[in-house]
């Protein structure tokens, strides 16, 4: 597996995939003709057909800026290696240099040089059953790994990203008003953590957590600064999680650090083992792997056992099993931020009950995360990402009128 700051990636939503990923690639095609004048940007498959609502369009031709930029929509055409593809060519120019590259998911892109090619594989686990051996071997747990394996530096990276998630949650509890895009969906953040305030107890409890995944995925939706955990898409759903053990179990942020390491171990082996792009497996890998890693980090930070961590991850992510990614028109909005918030109350609940048990259960975190990958793949290609099925199809005659 390589290292997680592959994984906790900062930058703009709304999306990982649609919006981070291309980003990135125009900044490189940009650096290596840096005097053109113009250029054509070809989208393909589930880029096309969500790039959108997803500002995919918008983003590249930023990026690009000043020079012209032709953006050529083939919604019908899917390259081989994966749905997210898209070419770049200098128009004008003899020798073109077209560049065909691939955005995987969690804003990392390959290209047909790289595909092949396995990235620096730091960890020599390669799934959850060897993370479990290696603590039976030396006493080590989740977090303790990551960091030996990973370095000092690691420290520095999650210190940022946890300021980043932290100012998101900030921003989205007083940010009001409409979202972009159409929908005419109001921000809720702010309303929902006012309600909170006349709340005790659980409700009070989990109307805050409602409110920070909420504050997070509206930032997101927004075009905002957020933390891909392990997708921009799912990025409300561990920060919530995150901020409400801190305030509940008054936590300093060392141990937030450790959570977000641990958390991110669990986002690595279900990327390498299976899939964290809508576009390919649909919404369970992006939800469900976020579900699972919140669930971890929530027990650990509760004080359990690295038992009570992997059953709490496997129930993150087996009950999310199947779920489509069906975005209507193609923005990161509905159903997408409802998901954050009911499965950052999900991971807290599977926290829960993996605390109360002695860690033992049927269904190991390996099968699921191998299920999952399966699912996905047998799940037909109007469910992943492409809006062509599911919630995606239904037009503002079939929308409640509130």
């Amino acid at each position: 597996m390589e290292s997680i700051k592959e994984l906790y990636r900062i930058g703009r939503g709304p999306s990982s995939s649609h919006t981070m990923g291309p980003v990135q690639a125009a900044k490189i095609y940009k650096q290596r003709h840096q005097n053109a004048e113009s250029f054509r940007v070809t989208l393909y498959g589930s880029l096309a057909l969500t790039g959108k609502g997803h500002l995919t369009d918008v983003a590249i031709i930023e990026e690009l800026a000043p020079a012209k930029v032709d953006i050529v929509w083939k919604k019908d055409e899917r390259k081989d290696f994966h749905p997210n593809a898209l070419q770049f060519e200098v128009i004008g120019e003899i020798e073109s240099d077209k560049w065909l590259v691939y955005s995987v998911g969690g804003g990392k892109i390959v290209d047909d040089d790289s595909k092949g090619k396995e990235s620096d594989m730091i960890y020599t686990q390669r799934n959850m059953q060897d993370v479990l051996d290696y603590y039976k071997e030396t006493g080590k747990v989740f977090w303790e790994l990551v960091c030996e394996t990973e370095g000092d530096d690691l420290k520095e990276h999650l210190t940022e990203v946890w300021k980043v998630m932290k100012d998101a949650i900030a921003r989205g509890l007083v940010n009001e008003g409409l979202i972009p895009g159409g929908l005419k969906l109001q921000r809720k953040s702010a309303s929902y953590i006012a309600k909170s305030r006349s709340l005790s107890g659980h409700a009070k409890t989990t109307s805050k957590i409602f409110a920070y995944a909420l504050a997070v995925s509206e930032e997101n939706a927004s075009g905002g600064v957020v933390v891909t955990a392990p997708t921009c898409g799912s990025c409300g759903i561990l920060p919530a999680v995150l901020k409400i053990s801190q305030e509940q179990y008054e936590l300093d942020d060392e141990k937030i650090i450790r959570a977000l390491a641990t958390a991110g171990l669990i986002g690595n082996i279900v990327k390498h083992n299976a899939s964290i792009s809508g576009a390919e497996v649909g919404c369970q890998g992006e939800v469900g792997t976020a579900c699972a890693m919140a669930s971890a980090a929530a027990t650990q930070l509760a004080g359990g056992s690295p038992a009570q961590i992997e059953y709490a991850a496997e129930m993150g992510l087996e009950h999310h099993l199947g779920l489509t990614c069906d975005p209507i028109n193609g923005l990161v909005q509905i159903p997408c931020i409802e998901r954050n918030v009911h499965a950052a109350s999900r991971a807290f609940d599977s926290a829960s009950y993996s605390l109360l048990s002695d860690g033992k259960h049927f269904i190991s975190f390996d099968v699921v995360t191998k299920t999952m990958n399966e699912t996905g793949k047998d799940m037909p290609s109007m469910y992943r990402e492409t809006a062509l099925g599911g919630l995606s199809v239904f037009g503002d005659k079939d929308f409640v009128d509130n």
